[in-house]
């Protein structure tokens, strides 16, 4: 006979791994999607909703990231300082060319539950803008899209 309840992750038994991703050529949303699905651990059969039982990933060569249609100059990023006049808008154009990894920092976080959770598991993406990383000590896993 099956047991009735259904299995429940513990915090003690997450097994985490390093992957390692690289945005040469990939469209940011499907990257994005795919990161936020591998930090929640969805992909996982142990798949917990309300434990963090997600992987480390760490992205390369943000700075060959593309997008698809007209997203560079229609897209915009709004930012508020809560005082009259303090609306603040950037175009993805903008941000590619100040800080690329802040676009795919701000897909993923988007992405993810929106409360500590969610922040807990932001805290395991790496973004690197160039094809160098410091993380070759975990010998991340190479995936690919």
């Amino acid at each position: 006979m099956k047991n009735k309840y259904s299995f429940m992750l513990r915090k003690e038994d997450v097994v985490r791994e390093w992957l390692h991703y690289d945005a040469d050529g990939v469209v940011l949303g499907r990257l994005a999607a795919e990161i936020a699905k591998k930090l929640m651990g969805k992909d996982k059969v142990t798949y917990t909703p309300h434990i963090d039982g997600g992987d480390y990933v760490v992205i390369t060569n943000m700075e060959k990231i593309t997008v698809t249609g007209k997203k560079l100059t229609d897209k915009i990023y709004y930012n508020h300082s809560g005082f009259p006049g303090g609306l603040r808008e950037r175009r993805l154009e903008e941000v590619l060319a100040k800080n690329p990894a802040e676009a795919l920092f701000l897909a993923v976080k988007r992405m993810l539950p929106k409360n500590r959770l969610g922040a807990q598991q932001l805290t395991r993406l790496r973004v690197f803008v160039g094809s160098e990383h410091e993380h070759a000590a975990q010998n991340p896993e190479t995936k690919s899209l």
